[in-house]
């Protein structure tokens, strides 16, 4: 497309069928919210600096939704109505020229295809506008289009106004159009609030352009589903499923195995390698990228994590905001909390628990432990039940274990603490001092029989 698009997507409203003190645009469907699915769209019709967001309810949430797209925002202070929020933007708009798309933050399923579709038959027909349509068996709610006898849009009438002829239609207004933007400015002005509602109607704009003698037009979609907005948690739930839907079957036509996948649950953003098989319940979140060849276990999330090649996540693990290195080994049962780094081949077992936690290559900790703020060098062997004591009440500290450190089981390392390279640390010992490279350090209490004390007692019981 050789003529500038600017998109501009109408997010002020609360949304009071949602039954929520959030705005609409803000409820989430697929991992992302609304509004960031929208805009993520019109981030494929045109550069940043040519799309707006008009807020109103919760403008600054809204405002730090998409604030990383590096879009702009136009504020709708009052809302009076569609063509009203329009109106709100010609300052910044008008100069811009080209064309002016027109779409809603709480439409996420539209697609880019679809609106470039939108825009090349304004620019091949050279309307004035062309706003996309749908044929529905119900169109209830919905204004109607009606066409002149050139098939062309002659006006589009709300429900409440429709003749008992009119109802009949059904073709509906999908509410988003493509405009010339010298036409579309020359005329704006001529919207009026004259309705029952007080409200300054966008729809107003196809009877304003045909009486300038401006061909209007309308395009038709196969599905009115990719163009409906959400009113409610109903509609936001199936607009979920058809994301997750979407997603499950990219991923498996790219080459992924996915087991059971009407229980998998994975976010729009997420990619993974081919051949990686994904188990039953599993749910994949946020940003998370995945290599080849890698196993997820039934029932594990992982969320925001980075997974190399050949990772193997054992059913009922939890990952978040980790990387984990090539052919490393988590779980069953583990738990990695945040800000950590599994490196090529180490294992982490069953109801291990890392956060902040650096394991080298090789490093194992297979059972029982609680691994924080804590480096710990390739090839070292962490026993079962050991526990690094990061905080102290008021702050965390660091515990620096070196390479092939073998930490016996039950042991408790009080931070902030070094073990040395090679250093070997007896069961059940409490460290609390520095462990020089190639050392035994053994901290606890000498062992104590007392012979027949277990008798004795049991005797003075019956007694």
């Amino acid at each position: 497309m050789d003529t500038p698009v600017n998109v501009l997507i109408l997010a002020a409203g609360l949304g009071t069928r949602m039954r929520s003190r959030k705005a609409k645009v803000l409820h989430r469907a697929g991992g992302r919210t609304l509004i960031e699915h929208v805009v993520a769209t019109a981030r494929e019709l045109a550069p940043p600096e040519r799309i707006f967001v008009v807020v109103g309810h919760q403008a600054e949430q809204v405002r730090q939704a998409v604030a990383a797209s590096g879009c702009g925002f136009i504020e709708q202070k009052e809302q009076k109505g569609t063509g009203h929020a329009v109106l709100c933007g010609r300052d910044v708009l008008e100069a811009l020229g080209g064309h002016l798309v027109i779409v809603y933050g709480d439409g996420p399923l539209l697609r880019a295809e679809t609106l470039r579709r939108l825009i090349r038959r304004t620019e091949s027909i050279q309307a004035a506008g062309v706003l996309l349509t749908a044929h529905m068996e119900n169109p209830t709610g919905y204004g109607r289009v009606v066409r002149d006898a050139q098939g062309h849009v002659g006006a589009i009438v709300e429900q409440k106004a429709a003749s008992t002829e009119q109802l009949a239609i059904r073709e509906a207004n999908m509410g988003i159009y493509c405009f010339q933007s010298d036409l579309f400015w020359k005329y704006a002005g001529e919207i009026r609030p004259d309705n029952p509602a007080g409200e300054y109607y966008l729809t107003d704009m196809v009877e304003i352009l045909n009486r300038a003698g401006h061909r209007m037009d309308g395009m038709m979609i196969d599905d009115a589903r990719e163009a409906l907005g959400i009113n409610d948690r109903v509609e936001l739930a199936e607009v979920d499923r058809q994301f997750r839907e979407r997603k499950l079957r990219d991923l498996m036509l790219a080459g992924v195995t996915v087991e059971k996948p009407e229980t998998v649950l994975i976010d729009v953003e997420v990619c993974i390698g081919m051949d990686t098989v994904i188990g039953p319940f599993a749910q994949i979140l946020g940003k998370t990228r995945i290599g080849e060849n890698c196993t997820l276990g039934a029932c594990s999330i992982v969320q925001d994590s980075e997974l190399d090649d050949e990772v193997t996540i054992a059913p009922f693990t939890f990952v978040n905001a980790s990387r984990i290195g090539r052919a490393a080994q988590i779980g069953p049962f583990s738990r990695l909390r945040f800000g950590n780094h599994v490196e090529q081949g180490a294992h982490i077992g069953n109801f291990v628990e890392l956060k902040n936690a650096h394991l080298g290559a090789g490093a194992k900790a297979n059972h029982l432990a609680y691994l924080g703020d804590t480096d710990i060098g390739a090839g070292s062997n962490i026993g079962a039940g050991t526990i690094t004591c990061n905080y102290d009440g008021t702050y965390k500290h660091k515990t620096s274990i070196g390479e092939k450190v073998f930490v016996g089981s039950n042991s408790t390392l009080v931070a902030p603490i070094e073990i040395g390279d090679g250093a070997y640390l007896g069961a059940g010992s409490v460290i609390t001092e520095p462990v020089p490279a190639d050392a035994l350090a053994l901290g606890r209490a000498h062992q104590v029989i007392k012979p027949e004390w277990a008798a004795k007692r049991r005797a003075r019981k019956r007694n």
